[in-house]
């Protein structure tokens, strides 16, 4: 890939935020974008043209309305740091994006920005009621409700 974009960064991490089990809805990607990057979102033509380029290049795959990795993104992806917060891993990504050279030309996805803007309301509305939790963040240890901590390991008894 020539020249890689901070949004294409950002939606392929949320694409693999949201598409761990099955494939995602926009919505859910959306989600993901949000817990990546959560002060603001990206421009939404921006966002289509990231889908654009990505799916191009064979990273992204649609298959009835949703989307998913390809597993040479997946394999980007899994090799990433795990214990890294959001923006190491965005900086690891970049060189493993920019390394990528796709076997061929794919089919682009093409999404249209009022697409782009319906799923922001769906989760935004999604978002305001309670009941539908799309994409969410794992808390700390400290903040789990009910997880204790783990007694010190006591001192050796041998120095006595």
């Amino acid at each position: 890939m020539s020249p890689i974009h901070d949004v294409d960064l950002v939606l392929l991490l949320a694409s693999a935020l949201a598409s761990k089990r099955r494939a995602a809805e926009l919505s859910e990607i959306i989600a993901g974008i949000e817990l990546v990057q959560p002060i603001a979102l990206p421009a939404v033509a921006k966002i289509a043209e990231a889908f654009a380029r990505l799916s191009g290049q064979g990273l992204l795959v649609a298959a009835e309305g949703r989307f998913a990795l390809s597993p040479e993104a997946q394999t980007m992806i899994e090799a990433l740091p795990k214990k890294a917060d959001t923006a190491e891993r965005l900086v690891a990504l970049r060189p493993k994006l920019s390394a990528f050279r796709s076997n061929g030309e794919s089919a682009s996805i093409l999404i249209e920005v009022e697409q782009v803007n319906a799923a922001i309301l769906e989760y935004r509305a999604a978002a305001a009621s309670a009941r539908t939790i799309l994409v969410l963040a794992k808390p700390k240890t400290e903040e789990r409700p009910g997880q204790r901590r783990r007694k010190p390991f006591p001192g050796s008894k041998r120095g006595r």
